[in-house]
């Protein structure tokens, strides 16, 4: 069984990633730039976390 402090890294990871989905989604049906930038940086920001805090 993982260490709690994992599982809430998990879930922040997950959230990060479902959230740049909902924004790079919700920016290319507006066709705003700026939306899915900021989808794009949390997804690289879940990325980030996934590679450093690899159990």
């Amino acid at each position: 069984m993982n260490p709690p402090r994992e599982w809430g890294m998990r879930s922040r990871i997950v959230g990060l990633t479902s959230g740049s989905a909902v924004l790079v989604a919700g920016g290319a049906l507006t066709d705003w730039m700026w939306l899915i930038g900021i989808g794009a940086w949390m997804l690289i920001a879940a990325g980030l976390l996934e590679m450093i805090y690899r159990p």
